[in-house]
């Protein structure tokens, strides 16, 4: 199979914080068993395992540990997980490794191990202190906010590569200039906003943190003007969605599943060894077996699976003879609404007004960089 993608949930749904949008305590609630405990070393045997003979003898494996909070499962565990993988993996495969934290239990030994195994660290950080312990609060409702920023400086002083998350949310989505500042004044680092997810099973923009098509618009274009005079300044900042648009204008692959119109990109593999087609639907429903009773390549191959994808290759219908669909391919099926031919994306709107205000200066970016 070559290259395989493996979205890891090592301590399941469970997680310290109590983050009021978080849409994976949306999703597990919605399951017949909300919790699937502790990942084994067992079962990361077996995955590891049923991943290299997938891959090849001359492929990869990227592994990236998700929740809840994957530090949940305890350093041992990653420790042991890393020493299973040297026992197992031929010299030809290669092996990448990240994680996206919320920080909280960060420390000296948490950050070597992050050092020493080349592990990219995505830190939870919604913009500014103010907006990110509205909703970012712990079990005793207390921010987070300065919690997460000592374990971003406790990574950047031993090197590690870290990228940072910000979800968007209505209120977040006031205040783009604002939040791109504070950020960047956290130092160097990538960046990833992604819209904040209302309840699976709810209405759309119902919720105190809920985004909507038309806020989302402006965040994306306040957010652009403030990228768009750092690059002209020679200052170019890594922005996920931004990067996706330059990297599809200039000919080349981009490196989200939203932004390449299709799903099947990895496989989430849940704490009890449990597969998934996707992150944003690991329900019952979607359920394609169990690592301990299936390959990897069955899981892949599974009807299940091939629905999925099949389902998610069934762009919108707005999406016909739109001007913007080369650079959106219709977003993720995530943000679609309705059913058949009703379907649309409930961001349609942001994206479309959004490309219509950048694209010449994207296409300019775009064109700066092939020419380097």
């Amino acid at each position: 199979m070559g290259n395989l993608t493996f979205l890891v949930k090592p301590a399941s749904s469970l997680c310290g914080m109590r983050c009021r949008y978080c849409f994976y305590e949306d999703i597990s609630a919605l399951r017949s068993v909300k919790s699937m405990g502790v990942m084994s070393l067992e079962t990361a045997h077996r995955l590891l395992e049923s991943g290299i003979q997938a891959a090849g003898p001359h492929g990869s494996l990227q592994i990236t540990f998700q929740g809840g909070e994957p530090t949940l499962a305890g350093l041992d565990f990653f420790q042991s997980f890393i020493a299973l993988e040297r026992e197992l993996c031929p010299s030809t495969i290669q092996i990448s490794h990240s994680i996206q934290t919320n920080g909280m239990a960060l420390d000296g030994d948490w950050v070597r191990f992050f050092q020493e195994n080349r592990f990219l660290v995505g830190l939870s950080l919604d913009g500014s202190r103010e907006i990110h312990d509205r909703f970012r609060v712990d079990a005793q409702g207390r921010g987070s906010w300065d919690r997460a920023t000592r374990s971003l400086a406790l990574l950047d002083k031993a090197g590690v590569e870290t990228n940072l998350l910000c979800v968007i949310t209505g209120p977040l989505a006031r205040s783009a200039q604002k939040v791109y500042h504070s950020l960047n004044k956290l130092g160097s680092h990538a960046l990833q906003f992604i819209p904040c997810l209302d309840p699976l099973e709810g209405e759309r923009g119902c919720m105190p943190w809920s985004l909507t098509p038309q806020r989302y618009s402006q965040f994306l274009r306040d957010l652009f003007d403030c990228w768009y005079l750092d690059l002209q300044r020679g200052h170019y900042v890594s922005i996920r969605l931004f990067d996706d648009y330059l990297r599809i204008l200039a000919g080349m692959p981009p490196s989200t599943c939203a932004s390449s119109g299709a799903c099947g990109s990895y496989l989430v593999v849940e704490g009890d060894g449990g597969l998934y087609p996707c992150d944003f639907f690991v329900l019952d429903q979607w359920y394609l077996g169990n690592i301990h009773q299936m390959s990897v390549e069955e899981a892949v191959q599974s009807p299940r699976a091939l629905a999925f994808l099949d389902e998610g290759r069934r762009r919108p219908r707005d999406c016909l003879g739109c001007p913007h669909l080369s650079l959106c391919r219709g977003g993720c099926p995530r943000d679609w609404t309705g059913l058949g031919l009703d379907r649309a994306n409930y961001y349609c709107p942001a994206f479309h007004a959004f490309l219509d205000y950048a694209l010449p200066r994207l296409r300019q970016a775009a064109g700066a960089i092939l020419s380097k």
